[in-house]
C-alpha cells in the first residue's frame, strides 16, 4: 500500500519532492505505528464494509477500526458481529477468487468491548484472522490492562497488535491521573512488541464534565481536556519511551456533494495541525471526508526534510550546531536529532512536499 496513490503522475510531480514509499502490513512495528493516518472508524452494523474495502470506494482509506462498541447500541451487539463476519468471509472470497490482492486491503483493526469480548471475537473469526492486523482496547486501564495483552500475546496463530484507549476517568481526573498513567506505562511496557498506536478518547472525556467543542475551536482550546492530553503525551512520547499516539476524533462533518464546507474542513485542519505540533501521528476519524485533509498535513515540509537530512548526516561527533540549508535557523545535532528520526520516519510514509508546497496547496487541488 502507499499513501495518495490515487493522484495522477502530474499531480504527484508538482506535489512531491520525495514520493511516499510502499508499505506493507507485514512491515515492523516502527513502520507500521507511523503508517496508520487518518484511521476511519466504521460501526460494525455498517452494511457497506466489504464494498469499501473490495471495491475502493474510500480515496486514501489505510487504516481502519471495525467498532463494537461505543459506535453500536448495547442491544445490537450479537448483529454487529454477524454483520463483521459475513463482510469479512467476503473480502477473503474476493482474495481467493483473485479479484482483490492482499496489499490492497487497509490496515484493518477490530475495537471490541472488553477483554472477555476480545477472547469470543478472536474465537469467532476464526481463518478470518488473517484479515486483522489488531484489536482496539476502549477504557485500557491499569485494571484490565494486562488481560487484553495477555489473550493476544498467546494468540499462537499470528502476530497480533493491540492498540489501547486512554479515556477512563482515572486518568482524566488529576487527583488519580498520574498514579494512573505510571501502573499502564508499566503495563505497555511489558507488552512493547504488541503496542502499535495509543489512543485517546477526547469524547469520553469531555462527556465527564459535560462539555463539547465546537465547530470553529480545536480540543486544545478546552483547557481541561487539553490538560489531560498533553499529560498523557508527556508520558508516552518522551525518548525513553516514543510511543506513537494518534490524534483525538473531530466529530463534525459535511456531506461528501459539500466536500469544500470550510467551516468543517477549516476547524478538522486547525486540530490537526495542532496535533502534529503538539507531538500526535496521524488521527481518529469517523467521516470519510476527513481523511485527505488528516493526512495532508502528514505530509513533510521539504524544509523539514532537509533539515532533518542535514542533522542526521552531521551526527559525528565532530559539530555541534549548525546553520540550517534555507539559512532561518540553527540546528543543533543532539537537541533535535531525535526530531529529525521522526521527520525521516513520516517522509517515507507520507512523502515530502516539493518547493512551497503544503497542505493548504495540496488540499486546493483535490478539494
Amino acid at each position: 500500500m502507499r499513501y495518495f496513490d490515487y493522484l495522477r503522475e502530474d499531480e504527484e510531480e508538482k506535489m512531491f519532492y520525495l514520493l511516499p514509499k510502499d508499505f506493507s502490513r507485514d512491515d515492523s512495528l516502527d513502520i507500521l505505528s507511523y503508517g496508520l493516518g487518518a484511521t476511519l472508524y466504521v460501526p460494525a452494523v455498517n452494511g457497506n464494509i466489504s464494498n469499501y474495502i473490495i471495491n475502493r470506494k474510500i480515496e486514501g482509506l489505510v487504516s481502519m477500526v471495525i467498532c463494537l462498541e461505543d459506535a453500536i447500541g448495547d442491544n445490537v451487539v450479537k448483529r454487529a458481529q454477524e454483520n463483521l463476519l459475513m463482510h469479512l468471509r467476503n473480502i477473503n472470497d474476493k482474495l481467493k477468487e483473485g479479484i482483490i490482492d492482499y496489499e490492497s486491503i487497509p490496515l484493518l483493526f477490530i475495537r471490541v468491548r472488553n477483554p472477555k469480548h476480545l477472547k469470543h471475537i478472536i474465537e469467532l473469526l476464526g481463518e478470518n484472522i488473517n484479515l486483522i492486523t489488531g484489536f482496539v482496547f476502549p477504557k485500557f486501564s491499569s485494571h484490565n490492562g494486562y488481560e487484553f495483552f495477555n489473550i493476544i500475546e498467546s494468540f499462537k496463530y499470528k502476530e497480533l497488535y493491540g492498540m489501547p484507549i486512554l479515556e477512563t476517568k482515572e486518568i482524566l481526573y488529576k487527583d488519580s491521573r498520574y498514579d494512573e498513567l505510571e501502573k499502564v506505562r508499566i503495563i505497555l511496557g511489558d507488552y512493547r512488541k504488541r503496542v502499535l498506536n495509543i489512543r485517546v478518547g477526547a469524547t469520553d472525556f469531555c462527556s465527564s464534565f459535560g462539555i463539547r467543542r465546537p465547530y470553529d475551536k480545536s480540543i486544545y482550546d478546552v483547557n481541561i481536556i487539553s490538560d489531560c492530553l498533553l499529560d498523557i503525551l508527556n508520558y508516552f512520547i518522551r525518548e525513553e519511551e516514543n510511543y506513537v499516539i494518534s490524534g483525538p476524533v473531530w466529530e463534525y462533518f459535511s456531506s461528501m456533494k459539500n466536500r469544500k464546507d470550510s467551516k468543517f474542513i477549516r476547524g478538522l485542519i486547525n486540530e490537526a495541525y495542532m496535533d502534529k505540533i503538539n507531538g500526535f501521528m496521524g488521527k481518529t476519524v469517523i467521516h470519510p471526508s476527513h481523511i485527505m485533509p488528516v493526512q495532508s498535513t502528514l505530509i513533510v515540509k521539504k524544509e523539514e526534510y532537509l533539515d532533518a537530512l542535514n542533522i542526521i548526516k552531521n551526527n559525528n561527533g565532530t559539530t555541534g550546531v549548525l546553520k540550517s540549508e534555507f539559512g532561518n535557523k540553527m540546528n543543533e545535532i543532539k537537541p533535535h536529532l531525535n526530531w529529525a528520526n521522526k521527520v525521516i520516519k513520516k517522509s517515507n510514509i507520507y512523502g515530502v512536499f516539493n518547493g512551497e508546497e503544503d497542505y493548504e496547496s495540496f488540499l486546493k487541488r483535490k478539494l
